[in-house]
């Protein structure tokens, strides 16, 4: 499964995990020069308050190798300190002293004005240094975490994404072969019992499934064989009754739609076979002219115009040898001109053979789009008033080009007709 469950968490691991570190650093950054802005003011007014404290005396001015101070008596000059400092107004502020960044408090009384200026370059240092340590330690705990998590949600995970796996290849419809893997597949001893319940149920489900198709074939095989003895009963006898001459007429037309009748039913029964079979027992493939399958379908088809006012023409534009199984696309064949031939009241039907296609084309009574979309449904038929037909023609058709991979397209509109066309994908066009 290339999108897989396992990747899909893995992705949502490493965003959170991004989101988090990032989040991470800002706040550190933030709360960092928070936290050092604070200490700085609490360290002048420590020193300021102290001073003041001691009365203000000139020679006790705190210094040390972060810290400077200047106090100046009323008249005094100011020359000593720098001229970007002692141009500031009372309070706290950021300066430039010499080139270096400093944290300055202007303290101005009566008895004079109080400098105090706190290197704040070593500070930095410290901070970021604490910081980038802080953040170090963060990430690899965030990755750390994240990569066990991660690591325990996949193996959690994990037996799901092999059951999907499992539960797609398996198709109930491949005749090929039961079922790829027997369900319940086996399982780890640390699963859980709700994924254990899980594969057990569908274990369950897939066998029932698997027995319903199974009775399904049975049932359409064994129930197609047994109506091959009554019809070959029935055809036989109206021969018989066809080739006596003491028939009357009109008991003929009734015996010719009996016939007729027993065809269409002889044709479904071999569809019926046909997709009743299992995939691996193909019908019995050999070589042929397209051209001799057609012209003996058309024949077939003639029959069915009566005196129909519809002419039907064979238009060969190549002459194609196939090597495919001939009785399903005489099938297929025979479906599409029935359709042809009973849905077309006037004009003309045209069968034509190409190299790699078959195309029929009438001039009936044609589909809109709603019903050409409901075309291939069982018992769907265009003309719910026609008595002909079972509706169930095109379905069979779709099912033996969708089984032997010659796919069948209609094109129609309604009172121009209907193309139906046939392609030979996988046949061998000689």
């Amino acid at each position: 499964m290339p999108q897989g469950l396992p990747k899909r968490i893995r992705f949502a691991f490493v965003t959170q995990a991004l989101l988090a570190s990032v989040a991470m650093v800002v706040g550190i950054v933030v709360v960092g020069a928070y936290v050092r802005d604070t200490l700085l003011d609490r360290w002048l007014d420590t020193e300021a308050a102290a001073f003041w404290a001691n009365g203000g005396n000139a020679a006790e001015l705190p210094r040390s190798a972060l810290l400077q101070a200047w106090f100046v008596t009323p008249g005094d000059d100011p020359a000593a300190v720098p001229p970007r400092i002692r141009e500031l107004a009372p309070g706290k502020h950021v300066a430039l002293g010499d080139g270096e960044p400093r944290h300055v408090l202007l303290d101005r009384r009566a008895e004079g004005d109080l400098y105090l200026a706190i290197s704040t370059h070593m500070v930095n240092r410290m901070a970021w240094l604490t910081a980038l340590l802080l953040g170090g330690l963060g990430l690899l705990g965030i990755a750390v975490i994240s990569w066990l998590t991660y690591r325990r949600s996949r193996l959690m995970v994990l037996p799901v994404n092999r059951l999907s796996d499992v539960v797609a290849q398996w198709n109930p419809n491949d005749w090929d072969a039961a079922m790829p893997v027997v369900l319940p597949y086996p399982l780890a001893a640390d699963t859980s019992k709700e994924m254990r319940a899980l594969s057990s149920a569908l274990g369950g489900l897939a066998t029932r499934m698997a027995e319903f198709v199974q009775r399904e074939r049975d049932f359409t095989r064994d129930a197609s064989h047994e109506l091959r003895t009554p019809l070959t009963v029935v055809r036989v006898a109206t021969d018989m009754m066809l080739g006596d001459p003491a028939v009357p007429a009109h008991m003929q037309r009734s015996l010719l739609r009996i016939q007729r009748a027993v065809q269409d039913m002889e044709t479904l029964v071999d569809a019926f076979l046909i997709l009743a079979r299992e995939r691996h027992v193909a019908p019995q493939t050999e070589e042929f002219a397209l051209r001799d399958l057609v012209e003996e379908e058309v024949d077939k088809a003639r029959a069915l115009l009566q005196d129909k006012p519809v002419e039907l023409h064979l238009v060969e534009h190549a002459s194609p040898r196939l090597l495919a199984p001939p009785r399903v696309l005489s099938v297929m064949l025979g479906h599409l001109l029935s359709n042809a031939c009973t849905f077309t009241e006037q004009g003309r039907i045209d069968v034509e053979i190409d190299t790699d296609e078959v195309r029929i084309r009438d001039t009936g009574i044609g589909m809109s789009e709603d019903t050409l979309r409901q075309a291939y449904d069982p018992f769907f038929r265009a003309d719910q008033f026609n008595p002909i037909g079972k509706g169930i023609g095109l379905t069979i058709v779709r099912r033996l080009g969708d089984r032997f991979g010659w796919p069948v397209t209609l094109e129609s509109e309604p009172s121009r007709g209907t193309l139906a066309t046939i392609r030979f994908g996988n046949a061998s066009v000689a």
